[in-house]
């Protein structure tokens, strides 16, 4: 079974995205942070995507911006395998995507189920409470940053129950972000 994992960026008070959508505070430059991200964007593994998320990563990564600016990281976004699932698109035209239009829940247990390689969240916070709470995600990676946005989106908005998690790995960084690593109780 394949093992289906949230990699998200937050603020020290739980949040991805400001009040206005803002990501860019996660973004810093900082060569351990960065030779950090570019080692995980090296991995295998499936994206899975929602559609503000998709829209958002589909108007930069294939770009010559984000080819200057990240090219390692922008090389293996454009070539990794990409699911998004939305009922509004009609189509997603960024390489290597698929378009899933039904039951978020029902969908994800059947890929996961598929042989192939893991599946892996970005951003997309209302998949992640809602696969929360359908219990389908195996390990939250979270990449804590040392700001507090005072309000903003949390992946967790709109869960249902209490989701119990346990540390199983962590990594502090010199520019203050820590890496963590929960797996549901």
């Amino acid at each position: 079974m394949r093992k289906l994992v949230v990699f998200n960026s937050t603020s020290l008070d739980g949040f991805i995205a400001d009040a206005n959508g803002d990501m860019s505070w996660a973004h810093k430059q900082d060569e351990e942070w960065n030779s950090f991200v570019a080692g995980n964007a090296r991995g295998d593994g499936v994206l899975v995507l929602g559609r503000s998320t998709y829209d958002m990563m589909a108007g930069y990564w294939p770009t010559p911006m984000a080819a200057q600016s990240s090219p390692v990281v922008a090389k293996r976004m454009n070539e990794l395998q990409k699911i998004v699932f939305s009922r509004t698109m009609l189509e997603a035209s960024w390489q290597n995507t698929t378009l899933v239009k039904g039951e978020l829940a029902r969908e994800m247990k059947r890929l996961k189920e598929q042989p192939g390689a893991g599946l892996v969240i970005l951003g997309s916070a209302s998949i992640v409470a809602q696969l929360s709470d359908a219990r389908l995600i195996d390990e939250y990676q979270i990449a804590m940053n040392p700001i507090v946005l005072g309000g903003g989106k949390s992946m967790f908005d709109g869960i249902r129950e209490k989701l119990p998690l346990k540390l199983t790995r962590s990594r502090s960084f010199q520019n203050g972000n820590l890496f963590l690593t929960y797996q549901p109780v």
